[in-house]
């Protein structure tokens, strides 16, 4: 009786094992959508950036706006907002983000640890359209970005929903 059950316990662990070892059928990278960022291999590495950091240099295109709404309503797109409520909601101290057209939301950081604010350089952009270009950092679908340029993009409407 001891015999089988040592064996079926001892098979079920190399199951278990040889699933948590076997590589993924996509990397990240390629489950990613046509709609990305461009991106290149070789970022300029910051003052954090760990040798296992996953960073690259991209440009990105969305609003730059509070995290708060689009947080709480998937209702919120790149090109809408409620222009009053972005702007109480970033007086009030809200974190700045930039949501692009894929949903997705990136937060500005700096280039030194420790890391300092973003608000001053960024508070001219707050509810327009940007295009930003710098160096990206993911970890577990959370987006950050070191700003090396910003622009609004002037022939992108974002309509005022208020």
């Amino acid at each position: 009786m001891n015999r089988p059950l040592s064996i079926c316990l001892l098979v079920c662990c190399g199951i278990v094992l040889a699933a948590s070892q076997s590589p993924q059928t996509q990397t990240p990278q390629a489950q990613r959508s046509q709609n990305q960022p461009s991106r290149t291999q070789s970022p300029k590495i910051t003052d954090m950036a760990g040798s296992r950091a996953n960073a690259s240099n991209e440009t990105i295109e969305g609003l730059l706006r509070d995290v708060a709404c689009p947080i709480q309503n998937l209702d919120n797109h790149a090109t809408s907002m409620g222009a009053k409520c972005v702007q109480d909601c970033v007086r009030g101290g809200s974190p700045l983000v930039i949501l692009t057209k894929d949903d997705r939301l990136y937060f500005p950081i700096s280039a030194r640890m420790p890391d300092t604010d973003q608000r001053q350089v960024l508070m001219p952009f707050v509810g327009k359209y940007v295009r930003a270009s710098g160096i990206v950092f993911e970890r577990t679908g959370t987006h950050a970005i070191v700003i090396t340029e910003i622009k609004e993009m002037k022939d992108v409407t974002v309509k005022d929903e208020e």
